[in-house]
């Protein structure tokens, strides 16, 4: 499986997927999405994300990424939509439970690690705080940018810190009860769309080694600024099932 960066003005042109993607850091959606993609053998164009690209503006309705295009379809930006349609291209490997009440838990759990209030929002919000009161984080420049983006006040900056904690508990509780079943996945005995968005998000707290995810020096140094409670409620559960997932199932060296 593999992908290739293309100009903007190319990929307008193309049919067949294409898809905006942040370069330089892990974002933890893009990374995901790149997972999914990789898992289901899709190829796909890629397209880094130029912020002052009015074309790209135009094209996708969005200065964001990840952003799929495919072919003369809407733009799918959420990560549920861009998991739906890598679903429906590739049915198989599956990522999502056939059965309604499993895949009602995926959904939910999902939405706790990828979408608003979930662990990747709660982490920003807790980065930027720590960037504006000079206690690593984001860089001021970047943290009054996302700050915007996040809707943060001091309040929500200051309360961000107990729910990344509250939902790491989560994930690694879950992780504890399926190693108790004899799994080491998050929902039954097989791969899911949870596996790879635990795996991935984990960048916000612990990135991968510089060999595997070259990140400039102050952009990891950010994303690693973990407070004393943080640090206690990163169960090495997690980092272990994120360190199988790129063993067997994702693509290393990340490719930014």
């Amino acid at each position: 499986m593999s992908f290739e960066y293309t100009s903007v003005e190319d990929a307008i042109t193309r049919s067949g997927l294409r898809m905006v993607v942040v370069g330089g850091v892990p974002s933890p959606w893009g990374e995901a999405a790149k997972g999914i993609l990789h898992i289901k053998r899709i190829e796909w164009a890629a397209v880094r994300l130029a912020y002052d690209s009015e074309p790209l503006k135009a094209w996708t309705g969005q200065r964001n990424g990840p952003v799929a295009m495919y072919n003369d379809e809407r733009p799918r930006a959420g990560w549920a939509d861009i998991l739906l349609l890598a679903e429906r291209l590739a049915p198989a490997p599956a990522l999502l439970p056939a059965d309604p009440a499993q895949r009602a838990l995926a959904f939910g759990l999902a939405h706790e690690i990828c979408g608003e209030q979930g662990l990747g929002w709660a982490r920003r919000l807790q980065l930027i705080h720590a960037g504006l009161h000079g206690a690593g984080g984001f860089a001021p420049r970047a943290a009054q940018y996302l700050a915007k983006r996040y809707g943060y006040s001091p309040q929500a900056g200051a309360d961000a810190g107990a729910r990344v904690v509250q939902l790491l508990g989560l994930l690694a509780g879950r992780l504890h009860a399926q190693q108790a079943m004899g799994s080491r996945f998050y929902l039954g005995n097989s791969l899911s769309a949870l596996d790879v968005y635990s795996a991935t998000f984990m960048a916000l707290l612990a990135p991968l080694p510089q060999a595997q995810c070259a990140m400039d020096p102050a952009t990891r140094a950010a994303f690693e600024t973990v407070d004393d409670s943080t640090r206690a409620a990163l169960d090495p559960a997690l980092l272990a099932h994120r360190d199988m997932m790129y063993a067997q199932h994702l693509a290393l060296p990340l490719s930014l």
